[in-house]
């Protein structure tokens, strides 16, 4: 077996303390853990982490920006054989780990990935929405495409982490992008269906800050589809409608997101190469 360490992203979420409680309780440990903060993110909440987690090293990167830029800032760092990704509201079981590493550390695979599971009985439309929309990611597209899985339950041979790196003109829709590359280069990609992680959604309360939040991932999607040629595929694609009205709501914003995602990605095409 070689090296693993666990990437994890934060912006301001005190549900980080449980993610790492969570690392600390796997069977198969990780040399190391790497927490990649916003410049934003409280130093106390970090000292909190520092003074809690002490099953295995950990390394605290600060970093400008979103999500995807941490992701990307934090490649240099990255030193273990695998690197695998879990996020600050994600709580991972015991043999997760193991789980998840093993296609790479097999030779099975370049990059593999899990399912996430709502980490309590859903209480509010919002997640009981998720709860059924991952179900049907997880049972219609995932056998279909590597591509579907969320990053934030991933393990990636670190060299070909590193070869692919992050393109932050697609900020929110990374994984998508990410994946797609890396299934087109050639590198071997796994579904563990067993590789589970919980993740805590208590904080989707409020309608309006899902459709902001959803609408940003829409148009990100969408980017990252123009860019990898994958749009024509998804407008054809045969999915079974989730039965909750907030897919009607993300329904009409998908033409929307869809404009607006061709206006970004021919300004960033006119700005940028690639």
């Amino acid at each position: 077996m070689g090296t693993v360490g666990v990437e994890v992203t934060v912006l301001d979420d005190r549900r980080l303390l449980d993610a790492l409680a969570s690392l600390a309780a796997q069977v198969r440990l990780p040399e190391r853990v790497l927490i990649a903060a916003s410049t934003r993110t409280p130093e106390t909440l970090l000292e909190e982490a520092r003074r809690r987690f002490t099953a295995r090293p950990l390394e605290i990167a600060r970093f400008n920006g979103g999500v995807v830029d941490a992701r990307a800032g934090a490649l240099p760092l990255l030193r273990e054989d695998v690197t695998v990704f879990l996020d600050s509201d994600e709580r991972a079981p015991p043999e997760w780990l193991g789980r998840i590493v093993a296609p790479i550390e097999s030779g099975a695979a370049e990059f593999s990935g899990g399912p996430t599971r709502p980490v309590r009985p859903p209480e509010s439309s919002i997640e009981r929405y998720y709860a059924l929309l991952e179900e049907s990611i997880y049972r219609d597209l995932v056998p279909r495409s590597i591509t579907y899985v969320p990053l934030q339950n991933t393990a990636w041979k670190t060299s070909t982490l590193r070869t692919l790196g992050f393109d932050p003109r697609i900020p929110f829709a990374e994984d998508h992008d990410l994946e797609t590359r890396a299934a087109r280069s050639g590198a071997r990609g796994v579904f563990v269906p067993e590789a589970f992680v919980f993740h805590d959604r208590s904080d989707e309360t409020s309608v309006l800050r899902w459709t902001r939040k959803r609408y940003r991932y829409l148009v990100a999607m969408a980017m990252s589809l123009l860019k990898n040629g994958e749009l024509r595929g998804r407008l054809e694609e045969k999915r079974t409608p989730v039965r909750h009205p907030l897919r009607y709501v993300e329904s009409a914003m998908k033409p929307i997101a869809l404009l607006d995602a061709t206006l970004r990605w021919r300004r960033h095409r006119a700005n940028t190469p690639g």
